[in-house]
């Protein structure tokens, strides 16, 4: 009788332990599952500068959506937009953004995309003076032009501290167009940013052209904004590129990124200064770049987004030229005037049919905006 209940209770023990086993078992095969299934997520290499836009991407990996959306985002830094566009031939970014003279030169050489508006640089670019300049005394010289400091005759002959060749110079163009004159009515004197403030600030020029984050340091040193960027229609936005050999290759993976980075600008537009936190946070971190709370949150607020439906609005051809079609076809304009590139070349380029709203097209049909 003693050896029969031994034996049962021997047995009862051998299953409990199997029952333990095959559970440890099936956990350990679902975490190897899950690590397999992490393992197999396919990168996609986003080239950035350090710059407002970039947020978005830097953050989505930060709260992991890239990973539930089944991809791996990798951030490819770039000093500037010609080296990041340099950097195609050897085929070392995927998807990327940049400013939109690079845009167009990308997709003049190598044939890139411009898929969708990382943000609008337009508030971050402006003309300033010194406090006591007497271009402050008139504003709206040009009633077109409400809201913009100075006139011909105020402004004819005065010496203009800019980085050539760049937003900041498009802004500067329109400003002078705005009040009826042209560079050659002014002295221009190329300067980079940095150096345009220390030039400034110890008495160099009439005026200065900066953009953010130099922006905010003139505005701490006292300098006063005669004009913005937006308010001489020198709409200035942020290009979001496709590699053209990965686009054609992998559309649906550009689709998703897309849907990561459209994410990113939705909490923008919910959050907005309120994330500014953590944008300080990424400047330091991925910028190396130091700039106060409220200079962040101003960063924040100056750089506009938009969401998905308002960048279909301004991608939509179907009537004539798109908006984003005028826009980038003015700046290339410009820049060509500049030597920047040919006519030719600009004619050609914007004949190309780079700008395309394929991408957020499928990516509106799949959320069900449009069928």
């Amino acid at each position: 009788m003693i050896k029969k209940i031994f034996k049962l209770m021997c047995l009862g023990l051998f299953l409990i332990l199997a029952v333990i086993l095959f559970a440890g078992c099936g956990g350990s095969q679902q975490k190897q599952s899950n690590q397999q299934q992490e393992n197999k997520l396919t990168v996609v290499r986003v080239s950035h500068q350090p710059e407002f836009e970039s947020f978005l991407t830097y953050n989505a990996i930060k709260e992991g959506l890239d990973k539930k959306n089944g991809l791996e985002l990798k951030m490819v830094y770039f000093d500037s937009g010609m080296p990041q566009i340099e950097a195609l031939p050897a085929n070392q970014w995927d998807v990327g953004a940049a400013g939109a003279t690079p845009a167009i030169m990308a997709a003049l050489r190598y044939g890139t995309y411009s898929i969708g508006i990382g943000d609008d640089e337009s508030m971050a670019n402006v003309v300033m003076v010194r406090p006591d300049s007497p271009i402050l005394k008139v504003k709206g010289a040009n009633p077109k032009y409400p809201d913009i400091y100075g006139s011909a005759e105020l402004v004819k002959g005065k010496t203009i501290l800019v980085t050539t060749v760049s937003g900041g110079h498009y802004c500067l163009s329109r400003y002078l167009k705005a009040l009826g004159l042209t560079e050659a009515d002014v002295k221009i004197q190329n300067l980079e940013q940095a150096q345009a403030v220390a030039a400034f600030e110890s008495g160099a020029g009439d005026m200065v052209v900066l953009w953010a984050p130099f922006t905010y340091t003139g505005l701490r040193k006292g300098w006063k904004v005669v004009a913005t960027a937006q308010q001489v229609d020198a709409i200035f936005p942020i290009i979001i590129m496709a590699n053209k050999k990965f686009a054609d290759e992998h559309p649906d993976l550009v689709v998703k990124f897309l849907d990561i980075y459209f994410q990113q600008i939705d909490k923008i537009k919910k959050e907005g200064k309120g994330l500014a936190d953590l944008y300080k946070a990424f400047l330091n971190d991925w910028g190396g770049l130091d700039i106060s709370k409220e200079d962040a949150a101003m960063d924040i607020e100056l750089h506009p987004v938009y969401d998905l439906k308002e960048q279909l609005a301004m991608f939509d051809s179907s009537n004539g030229p798109s908006k984003m079609e005028k826009l980038m076809g003015d700046i290339a304009e410009f820049f060509a005037s500049q030597g920047k590139f040919t006519m030719e070349e600009k004619d050609k380029v914007m004949k190309s049919g780079f700008i395309t709203d394929k991408f957020i097209k499928e990516l509106a049909k799949q959320k069900g905006l449009i069928k």
